[in-house]
């Protein structure tokens, strides 16, 4: 059984490909990395770190012009600055439901079909995908919530001829529960990036470095990539 796993180079979708190598063997597993016209190419470098760490194929693939129009704070063109504030933070500001500044326009959507076609053209059965019950709340990223993964299952399922199912294995773990999995399967968080700003350190203040590290701190971990101002 072959199956195909997004690899951001993030915490979580690092855990996910270490999950699917466990289970399939590194000679099943694909691993897809979407350059989207980020701002920083320092998650995509680790994701080519954490894909030579388990022995995976690994394909990068440039879908940037796709949201040339969007002013997403996450991508190269925009004037927009990344928010410095917890994502419970954004949302109270948002009057506890909305999109956040980070949100890129149906990303998710665009990159689980590419993965889809890819993974149907290697003979895979299944798409892993990381998205987890932090992101969904609130429907900060509307695109990682149960009712948009199991919509998507249906479209790839039906889409790909019954060849080909999505499988999101954290949609209702949190990410404290995902870094718990990961130190269990021993994976090198050490090699992965979540900053949202790029740079040699991550920056501590954007909502995923408060996001990570509050989930290591809550497994009674230090965060590898923790700077000793931090700790």
């Amino acid at each position: 059984m072959k199956v195909a796993v997004l690899l951001s180079g993030g915490l979580d979708s690092s855990t996910c490909l270490a999950q699917a190598v466990k289970m399939h063997g590194s000679d099943s597993v694909f691993a897809l990395n979407i350059q989207y016209g980020q701002k920083h190419q320092r998650e995509i470098r680790s994701a080519a770190d954490i894909a030579r760490h388990y022995g995976v194929s690994t394909q990068l693939l440039d879908l940037s012009g796709i949201f040339a129009h969007s002013q997403s704070a996450l991508l190269r063109h925009s004037e927009n600055s990344i928010v410095h504030a917890s994502y419970s933070e954004q949302l109270k500001a948002l009057g506890g439901s909305g999109t956040v500044s980070t949100y890129v326009p149906f990303r998710n959507g665009i990159m689980l079909s590419a993965a889809a076609a890819c993974a149907q053209s290697l003979g895979a059965s299944d798409v892993w995908y990381g998205a987890h019950r932090d992101d969904a709340a609130g429907r900060a990223y509307p695109d990682c919530t149960p009712e948009f993964v199991a919509a998507m299952n249906t479209a790839i399922y039906e889409g790909t001829g019954h060849e080909v199912r999505l499988y999101a294995p954290f949609i209702s773990m949190n990410k404290a529960d995902i870094v718990k999995l990961g130190l269990e399967l021993k994976v090198p968080y050490e090699l992965t990036w979540s900053c949202y700003e790029g740079g040699d350190r991550p920056c501590g203040k954007c909502g995923t470095c408060i996001d990570r590290l509050e989930a290591f701190h809550r497994n009674g971990v230090r965060d590898p990539l923790e700077t000793p101002e931090e700790v």
